[in-house]
This record gives C-alpha cells, sequence and structure tokens, in this order.
C-alpha cells in the first residue's frame, strides 16, 4: 500500500483545466497512491457568519472542494489556525462542503469529541485512519463538550502547549523588579508569571516547551482507537511553534508528542504549518515528517476580507484583497513572495510493505516562486536542478535525526530496514 501526503492546501482558484505536464504528472501521483491526505488551510463556505480576528481570513469557494477529490485527494486534516476564521458557522459549512465532494475529514467536529474522531478511508488497497490536531490556533477555535446544560462548542481538536521561558537568575530578578514597578505582587522563588508567561531561572536564555498532558493523552486515545480500525493511521499535527531562531527547527514538544503517537500506534505523522520544510525522522521504523510545508498556497487570491484585515494595514472600506497583499506584503518585498523556501517543497509517498513502512519517496515540488500573483501558489513537480536542491535541503534538515536520504531519478529516497 501506498500513501501520499502533503502539507497545507490553500486553495482558492479551480484545479482543473490546465495541461503542463509537471502538474499533469503531480496529479497522477496522488492519483495512484492508495490514498492521499493534506492539511485544509482554508474554509469552504459562502459568508454564513461573520469574521473573527485573523489576519488573513480565508475562504474558497465550496465547489473548489471537489476539486481536491478530483486531484486525488481522499483525505483532508481539519485541525489548523484558519479553522474557526468564520467562526462556527464557517467551519460547519466546510465541514458540510468536504462531506459532499466525498472526502474523508478529521480534526473538526461539532463537539471536541468529534474534533477528536478519526476519519477512516476505505480504498482498494486498504484502510487508512486519519487524526489530526493543532498546537497553533486561536483559544476559541478549541472544540469543548457539553456539560450539563452548557452545549458543546463546534471547533477544533487542541494539542495545548506550556511554554516556560528559561533566564539566567539575574535577568529572572530585573523582571520581578519590573513586574513590583508595574504594580504586581510577583511571589519570591525560581519562578515568575509576568506578561502572560512564566519564566523560571536557568544557566542560560532558552525557551522550553510541553504538550498539555491531558490532551496528548486524550490524541493517544484516538490512535489506539484508530489502529483497532484501520490497516495503517497517519497523525496529522499542525504547528507554527519553532524549537529556535530558524522556523526549520521542530521545537521540543512537538519531537515529544511525534514519537508518543508512533507509541500509541500511529504509523506516520506529518506535521505542517511553518510553510517550509522541516526534518524527517525514522522513529520505531515509522516516519516522522516534522514539516511538509506548503502542498498548495493560494491565499493571496481570496475573493473577500472583512474589514478587519483591511484596518489592520491601514487602509479604507474602497480598498480589495489585491491592495491589502499588496500593503501586507509590500508588492512581494517582503513575507511569503519574498522567500524561496516557501514554494518549494515535497509530496511524500510512504510505501507499506504489509503492515509496516518499508520507505518513504520524496517528490519535489514547486509551487512557482516569482510567478505573478495570481500564478504563484499551483503546485507542480520540481524541474531538475530544484528538485536536486529541495532534496539536498531536507538531508541537511534530516541529519540531526540520523536519516539517510538517497537523491536518484528526481526523488528522494529513504529506506526503512524491516
Amino acid at each position: 500500500m501506498t500513501i501520499a501526503l502533503t502539507g497545507d492546501t490553500i486553495v482558492t482558484r479551480p484545479l482543473t483545466g490546465h495541461d503542463e505536464p509537471d502538474y499533469v504528472a503531480l496529479l497522477e501521483l496522488l492519483r495512484h497512491a492508495d490514498a492521499a491526505a493534506t492539511n485544509l488551510e482554508t474554509l469552504f463556505h459562502d459568508f454564513e457568519g461573520p469574521a473573527m480576528p485573523g489576519l488573513p481570513a480565508l475562504r474558497s469557494d465550496p465547489i473548489l472542494a471537489r476539486d481536491l477529490a478530483w486531484a486525488g485527494f481522499d483525505l483532508v486534516a481539519r485541525a489548523n489556525n484558519h479553522a474557526a476564521d468564520y467562526g462556527i458557522a464557517g467551519l460547519q459549512a466546510t465541514t458540510r462542503a468536504v462531506a459532499a465532494a466525498g472526502l474523508v475529514q478529521a480534526g473538526a467536529g461539532a463537539s471536541l469529541a468529534e474534533a477528536r474522531r478519526p476519519g477512516i478511508f476505505r480504498g482498494p488497497g486498504g484502510s487508512v485512519s486519519l487524526v489530526s490536531a493543532a498546537s497553533t490556533f486561536p483559544d476559541f477555535a478549541r472544540a469543548s463538550d457539553a456539560r450539563g446544560p452548557i452545549p458543546a462548542r463546534p471547533g477544533i481538536n487542541p494539542l495545548r502547549v506550556r511554554t516556560t521561558y528559561i533566564v539566567p537568575r539575574e535577568e529572572l530578578e530585573r523582571l520581578r523588579a519590573l513586574a513590583r514597578e508595574l504594580g504586581g505582587k510577583p511571589d519570591a522563588g525560581d519562578r515568575l508569571e509576568f506578561a502572560g508567561a512564566v519564566f523560571t531561572a536557568g544557566e542560560k536564555a532558552r525557551i522550553a516547551t510541553e504538550a498539555d498532558p491531558a490532551d496528548l493523552a486524550a490524541i493517544a486515545s484516538q490512535v489506539r482507537q484508530a489502529k483497532a480500525a484501520a490497516d495503517h493511521v497517519v497523525v496529522s499535527i499542525h504547528c507554527h511553534e519553532s524549537g529556535g531562531a530558524s522556523r526549520e527547527t521542530p521545537p521540543a514538544f512537538l519531537a515529544a508528542f511525534a514519537r508518543a503517537m508512533i507509541d500509541a500506534g500511529a504509523d506516520a505523522v506529518v506535521g505542517h504549518g511553518p510553510h517550509v520544510l522541516r526534518g524527517i525522522e525514522i522513529y520505531r521504523g515509522k516516519p516522522i515528517l516534522y514539516s511538509l510545508g506548503n502542498f498548495l498556497f493560494e491565499y493571496e487570491t481570496v475573493s473577500e476580507l472583512p474589514s478587519d484585515d483591511y484596518e489592520a494595514v491601514d487602509l479604507p472600506p474602497t480598498a480589495r484583497p489585491d491592495d491589502f497583499f499588496d500593503r501586507y506584503d509590500q508588492g512581494g518585498a517582503r513575507g511569503y513572495p519574498s522567500e524561496p523556501e516557501v514554494w518549494e517543497s515535497a509530496v511524500a509517498v510512504v510505501r507499506f510493505r504489509g503492515a509496516s513502512p518499508e520507505g518513504v519517496d520524496l517528490h519535489p515540488i514547486s509551487l512557482g516562486f516569482g510567478q505573478p500573483r495570481g500564478e504563484r501558489g499551483r503546485p507542480k513537480l520540481a524541474e531538475a536542478e530544484l528538485a536536486r536542491k529541495i532534496v539536498e535541503r531536507l538531508v541537511r534538515l534530516s541529519e540531526p535525526f540520523g536519516t539517510k536520504i538517497d537523491f536518484a531519478d528526481g526523488i528522494g529516497r529513504i529506506r526503512i530496514p524491516p
């Protein structure tokens, strides 16, 4: 069995009607896999509800959900920081559109129990369960269960994270003094809560992160149930947080989470969120893809934006989305349009022999860096020179995990010993 995995998908333009050979070949890659999954980081709706605070608020025509199925996708992960851009109404409209397109979905629901529940795809080659969670999200997007007379809150499956800032003791005492000057009453000792953050004393400055134990246990429980219901289990995790100055470095909590999911029975963990590639780890014979970057990245061609977005960049009521992105990205001089690595990614095809993965094929893709706004964002298989560059980046990022990636015939290959 083969499972094709991709990063973030923000689709705002039809996928049909294009015949470039590298684009057609990419679609065939997805369609020939026994199952294909992506992270759906947009909403399919017709403005049934108001936009929530966010920048930018994403919306796609509901008919485009069918384009994802046409392209070859079978499953979509829904847990991410844009899932509630248009509140409960937008989230529920997306659920309806995805279901109408025949796609299996996971990570969002009418309650926390539903958002955590695996989605199961059953195809001729076998069955795949998808569990979807996010560590990056606005708190209002987090689903909850009913309690007494209080109904459940629709939302996403959260992986909350505890962050502690470790600083030298003298810096901690300076922060404590500042807290007192501003009217606070901080406790003495090695721990300080200040300005919404937690600080502790240590030898050198660093950031420590830990997944919420209750969320971790609940998601692991769903993985165990998913394993009992399907041949293979994929865990999807949307994580913007980084483990250092570079967003290419996964945070410590993400590594701990991913390994815990493998321990619970997952056959692969796929990350996304930072909009760039991260390294690959083989843990207990199972692949952890810390980020596959972007697959479809058409955020700049949304049809409408809420007034909050225009106000955030000081534009008048007469402004349109093009005006917003001209201001937001300074005409392409800053932000994502100026960063080649955002537009260079890969599709990972996990190959199974029986119950266990035997390898991962990494197919480099290009999303059109440097092309006009109305053209970039749609992926194609990368040409030879760029393909090598992308695989070499994955080799470098995967070295800390001891993962060996070979480059041959334009793709990266990881062999997983039995």
